[in-house]
């Protein structure tokens, strides 16, 4: 075996939502793309803003020899302000440029953290269900993936995360509006949990870090807002991406912003910056960062996303399928009729609809459906999950 073994085993066990993908791309070579629902990937339907393509030309059109050369780590610290002076709206504190990192995405962001902060052995807390690709991750630098079941609709326990704090408890990813559930946390029980890391720092001397990953933060419905982790959290470090309320996931640009009252900010800016570089990032894409520092009051069309969210809940409820409905993002976790998921979704697949099972989220007994789609293939659709869920009555 000429790869790493860890590798080799991390593959095997490596993304539903990929696997789901390639089937889908068999299934449609027998009967035609249209003609399969395909519900796997979180892929952004909605069009970037049309100031996003104005600002894109204008960017593109400045002849300044130095647009294009090597950077600060960090980033353009015009960019940095922007994207400072924006997340400061609310807050009972100011962020600077000296808060910000510009970053290849929120995957980047995240990565920088945890390479930053993660010796060999630390653990990091995740809620279940969680976006996969954390596992690996923390994984990748060291780190021990801790799983932290959530109640029945989803949210996070204060008093289960008390009981998994060891001293080797370094940092718990918090992703409110949460994929796969698009549910997102209440400002209550942030606040409970953010008591107890501070009771946990105050009586053993340890900093837990919360890593607050909310690329889905515009993505809202019913006129709800999300409550800011920075000004609840104390030692806080915020990533987000521009992949979904821009519609840019192929940009790959984001930004990591660490609360100036986290313990020990400024060595650890120094230390994400040094990551940046040292992973192979080096800095995010120059152009991008030009572009999206002047968006930061932009979304994608946030209505055409709830439009499809009621059609697909309504339609699911009626055939009787058990859903918490979502509060942002654009996913759906339905129950498994059956209890098996994977069972499930091959049943589906009879019906030539692919989605995920939950086993791949770290909650067996459900299944994930992104409806970044055309609404017609959500309405053309729903006959099959009908069919797929009667099938389990009888």
């Amino acid at each position: 075996m000429t790869i790493s073994k860890y590798i080799e085993q991390a593959m095997k066990n490596s993304s539903w939502i990929r696997r789901m993908f390639e089937a889908g791309n068999e299934l449609a070579k027998v009967h035609g793309r249209e003609n399969v629902f395909d519900f796997t990937l979180g892929n952004p339907s909605e069009p970037p803003p049309a100031l996003f393509f104005e600002t894109l030309r204008n960017t593109v059109a400045e002849r300044n020899p130095a647009a294009h050369r090597y950077m600060s780590n960090a980033g353009y610290p015009e960019t940095r302000d922007l994207i400072a002076k924006s997340a400061s709206d609310g807050l009972s504190f100011e962020i600077s440029l000296e808060n910000v990192i510009m970053t290849v995405g929120a995957a980047g962001g995240l990565n920088i953290t945890l390479k930053s902060i993660l010796d060999p052995g630390s653990e990091v807390l995740c809620l279940t269900p969680y976006f996969p690709e954390y596992r690996f991750y923390i994984e990748n630098h060291g780190g021990k993936f801790i799983n932290i079941p959530t109640d029945a609709n989803f949210a996070p326990i204060p008093e289960v995360i008390a009981g998994a704090l060891s001293k080797n408890t370094k940092a718990i990813i918090i992703n409110t509006p949460n994929n796969p559930t698009g549910v997102i946390y209440s400002a209550e029980i942030l606040r409970n949990i953010n008591e107890i890391l501070q009771s946990f720092k105050k009586r053993t001397g340890n900093t837990v870090y919360v890593i607050s990953d909310e690329p889905y933060r515009k993505i809202l419905y019913d006129g709800k807002t999300a409550p800011k982790t920075l000004d609840i959290f104390d030692d806080v470090i915020f990533c987000t991406s521009h992949s979904k309320d821009l519609g840019l996931p192929g940009e790959r640009i984001g930004y990591a912003i660490i609360s100036p009252r986290t313990q020990n900010a400024r060595e650890l800016f120094d230390a994400m910056v040094f990551c940046n570089r040292t992973l192979g990032y080096v800095n995010a894409p120059a152009v991008m960062q030009r572009v999206v520092g002047k968006l930061q009051n932009e979304s994608v069309n946030i209505a055409s996303y709830e439009e499809k969210r009621n059609i697909f809940c309504d339609g699911l409820c009626k055939s009787g399928y058990e859903v918490v409905k979502p509060d942002g993002a654009f996913y759906l976790f339905p129950k498994a009729p059956g209890g098996d998921d994977v069972e499930f979704i091959q049943t589906l697949m009879k019906e030539r609809i692919l989605a995920v099972p939950g086993q791949g989220f770290g909650l067996g007994g459900y299944f994930r459906i992104s409806y970044c789609v055309e609404k017609d293939t959500i309405l053309r659709s729903l006959e099959g999950f009908d069919r797929a869920i009667n099938s389990f009555k009888q």
